[in-house]
């Protein structure tokens, strides 16, 4: 009994012993030693079965559950608009977290560059007397010089992508 509840709860489902299987992490020829009441799984993968089918454990354990005939075309169809909606989802929050990327890059150019107006570059009245001081002032040195030729090019091009992925209504 509960080898033909499987068969035809996953039959109803629409999914082959190849998709059961991945769902459930065995190999497809657990499934079909099951189905064809070989074996029998124990009870932890009782419950993770019935939570893949969305069923009681009672439902796989008790009568039998009459195969529902499925439509190919519409459960396909069913599967592709799940798929579709959950590329579109993950496509959206991609562009968001990119958007949301760029506008902090854009803060932290606009504070990066404010402290070194303000700080008036330093590095020209560095101390390069003392090894350890001299060493981190022509690191400083390297840095600004590098953040003032850089910084302008990534501001534009981080504003362009903000632009492009702004949200269209």
């Amino acid at each position: 009994m509960l080898n033909e509840n499987i068969k035809a709860l996953r039959k109803s489902k629409g999914l082959s012993q190849q998709e059961l299987a991945i769902k459930l992490n065995v190999v497809r020829q657990t499934i079909s030693k099951w189905e064809q009441g070989l074996s029998v799984p124990d009870s932890d993968m009782l419950v993770f079965i019935s939570e893949v089918l969305e069923i009681p454990v009672s439902t796989l354990l008790g009568e039998t559950v009459v195969e529902a005939e499925v439509d190919n075309l519409k459960a396909i169809s069913e599967k592709l608009e799940v798929i579709n909606l959950q590329l579109a989802q993950r496509k959206t929050t991609r562009k968001n977290f990119l958007r949301w990327l760029l506008i902090s890059l854009c803060a932290v150019i606009v504070i990066i560059s404010a402290v070194l107006i303000i700080t008036n570059s330093p590095y020209l009245h560095w101390d390069y007397s003392s090894p350890e001081t001299a060493v981190l002032g022509v690191a400083f040195h390297s840095f600004e010089w590098l953040f003032v030729r850089a910084a302008p090019i990534i501001f534009i091009c981080a504003l362009f992508g903000i632009f492009l992925t702004k949200k269209k209504e």
